[in-house]
């Protein structure tokens, strides 16, 4: 049986030296990053998309699949696909980031999925805002959480449960939350979450419920797993910490020239040599995006694609360049971007026991030939 700690805290650490388990190796092999030669994509192809599923993909037929909103609502639904596609059509773009993405870059590690820094991709997802249903459904003033369960089911960390994440409601109740039933234009893949699922901008990966079968309103904080013991930042197992919410901003670099097969270090020729990449924050609209090329000793400003209208966080990454003259010898590429909150990748990362919002600035070995 497992011990109090290994439930009502975080998976275990590392010991040092420890190396990546089987069972991690079997997480890595289900799930997968975005290459990162695809940030040259404005929207990541679905088969490109950062993936992590917690459980196992459930066997749904769309056909029959319902919706149903309940708890503290004055009219509980009961709805299906044909239900929801007939309700106003809303298509954004967003960037999906796992929380835990860079976890495996910290010492001690985490034992978890063992992210590098590829957990990420940005679709644009179709489907009909959220807060309109809650309206409808006559959610009581008083709710406190909004609490959306997937038909996925497993057992973590000794507790048997459905995937369920909650949001504040008056984090349900903004424009941006979706119920998505379209991927870049096509309907969902059974490994994205079809025939629904929950999109809210902004937010990490683990409050994007997949599979989504059941929205529930409370008067009160939800107490499941994945909100009260999961996803929470602390130091000790027996903190209670605080919840993982939103993206720190991140930039990552889109490797440049070609890779050596097993290290993936880069290889280039010498001369002028565009860096690229994207970067994205969930708090506020990028400030600036900064490039170092000697492994952060020195910063220079990058230029940064223009904001879409309206002035408010950008939904979706942003591309960045900068113009290097690449001469021979060994460099270390890295960027850090900077929102509007004053939030800043810190280029040595503050440590949690989970592994989460890791934004360390990414370092790409390149060697220049000499020619």
């Amino acid at each position: 049986m497992p011990t109090m700690d290994e439930v009502s805290g975080p998976s275990r650490l590392a010991e040092p030296g420890e190396r990546i388990s089987a069972e991690e190796l079997q997480l890595a092999a289900r799930n997968h990053g975005i290459p990162l030669e695809a940030l040259r994509y404005d929207v990541t192809p679905a088969g490109l998309h950062y993936l992590l599923i917690h459980y196992d993909i459930p066997d749904l037929d769309a056909a029959e699949h319902r919706l149903t909103v309940d708890g503290r609502v004055d009219r509980p639904l009961s709805l299906d696909l044909t239900d929801l596609r007939t309700r106003p059509r809303v298509t954004r773009r967003v960037t999906l980031e796992c929380a835990g993405n860079g976890r495996a870059l910290l010492e001690p590690r985490p034992v978890s999925q063992p992210w590098l820094v590829e957990a990420v991709g940005t679709a644009e997802w179709t489907g009909t805002p959220l807060a309109p249903l809650l309206r409808e459904a006559g959610i009581d003033p008083e709710a406190v959480d909004v609490v959306f369960t997937g038909a996925d089911h497993g057992v973590e960390r000794g507790v048997e449960q459905d995937y369920q994440r909650a949001l504040p409601a008056a984090e349900a109740l903004r424009e941006e939350p979706l119920l998505a039933y379209e991927m870049n234009g096509s309907p969902l893949l059974p490994q994205h979450g079809a025939p629904l699922r929950l999109i809210v901008p902004g937010w990490y990966g683990m409050a994007h419920v997949k599979w989504l079968s059941r929205i529930t309103v409370l008067d009160r904080q939800f107490d499941g797993f994945q909100n009260a013991v999961a996803y929470r930042l602390r130091q000790r197992a027996e903190e209670a910490g605080v919840p993982v919410t939103r993206i720190e901003p991140r930039a990552l670099v889109r490797p440049p020239g070609f890779p050596d097969f097993m290290s993936r270090t880069r290889v280039l020729r010498p001369g002028p040599c565009r860096l690229d990449g994207r970067a994205w924050s969930g708090y506020a609209q990028l400030t600036g995006v900064e490039v170092s090329t000697d492994g952060g000793a020195t910063w220079a400003a990058a230029r940064l694609a223009p904001p879409e209208a309206g002035g408010g966080p950008d939904l979706a990454w942003r591309r960045w360049w900068y113009e290097w003259s690449a001469t021979p010898g060994r460099y270390t590429l890295s960027a850090r971007a900077t929102d509007a909150s004053g939030r800043c990748q810190p280029v040595e990362q503050p440590w949690n026991r989970g592994g989460f919002a890791n934004n360390l600035v990414q370092r790409v070995p390149v060697t220049v030939l000499d020619e």
